[in-house]
């Protein structure tokens, strides 16, 4: 079959709302990876590749991209720093080649979630073992790998937070969820949403914020030049907001009409 144009593409990948979704699209697909993701799709959309085979490879990048860290200095931040701009590529082309097929499926969406889940805890674990230097020539100092851990943890429990939304909302017989459902019901704890979405904090935690983040804190290490004090601090900052996103997001659920 001919290789279709990017023009041939774009309604169909790209249909409209899809960017514009404020839950299920991340800025960086909206900025800029959803215009290259185009331009790599006609040359997966007429081949035996899958997307739910797409979507295992984005997973394994993921998963390579957190156990780079292990690599001390810059080498190992560069390297999860671009295998995570690889896996949101993939995470973007798995969807795109999927809709131009008519292959969209229930096995898709899932493996896509855990794939999620899966990668930025890889990530976080993978920082804080970097942090906790286990592969030095000193005792590993194992309190950065648990914090690291707490990272993780707290990235995936709010993530299990959003989609268990969805998950009592079905078992009670209900529609999905609408993102304006969103706003918790209290003026007070709206204020508190609007500004916390307005401070954008909470985004460290995700995979590819996470994954500039700790690029910036090697960077600084290097700059410095002796230790890991940055890669540190910066494994610290992070669980404090997993823990701290972890509580609020509970209660903004809680006080919303998602549940209602």
């Amino acid at each position: 079959m001919p290789r279709p144009s990017v023009a041939e593409l774009r309604p169909v990948v790209h249909p409209e709302g899809v960017k514009d979704r404020r839950s299920g699209e991340h800025w960086a697909g909206r900025l800029y990876m959803r215009e290259i993701s185009l331009h790599v799709d006609p040359y997966l959309v007429n081949t035996r590749i899958t997307p739910n085979q797409l979507t295992h490879l984005m997973i394994v990048v993921g998963v390579i991209g957190g156990a780079a860290l292990l690599i001390p200095g810059l080498t190992g931040a560069i390297l999860a720093a671009v295998l995570f701009q690889l896996y949101l590529l993939l995470d973007c082309v798995d969807g795109e080649v999927a809709r131009w097929r008519g292959q969209t499926s229930i096995t898709g969406v899932y493996l896509d979630r855990i794939g999620h889940y899966i990668c930025e805890a890889a990530l976080l674990v993978g920082f804080g073992v970097r942090g906790a230097d286990a592969f030095g020539d000193g005792r590993p100092e194992w309190l950065w790998a648990f914090l690291g851990t707490v990272a993780a943890l707290g990235a995936i429990l709010i993530k299990a937070e959003t989609d268990l939304v969805d998950v009592a909302r079905q078992r009670s017989g209900l529609p999905a969820v609408k993102d304006e459902a969103s706003v918790p019901r209290s003026s007070g704890l709206a204020l508190a949403r609007r500004a916390a979405a307005a401070l954008k904090f909470h985004r460290l935690v995700g995979g590819i914020e996470a994954s500039l983040f700790i690029l910036v804190m090697a960077v600084l290490d290097t700059v410095q030049g002796d230790g890991l004090f940055f890669t540190r601090l910066g494994i610290a900052v992070l669980a404090g907001i997993a823990v701290v996103q972890t509580l609020l997001h509970l209660v903004s659920i809680l006080a919303s009409s998602r549940l209602k």
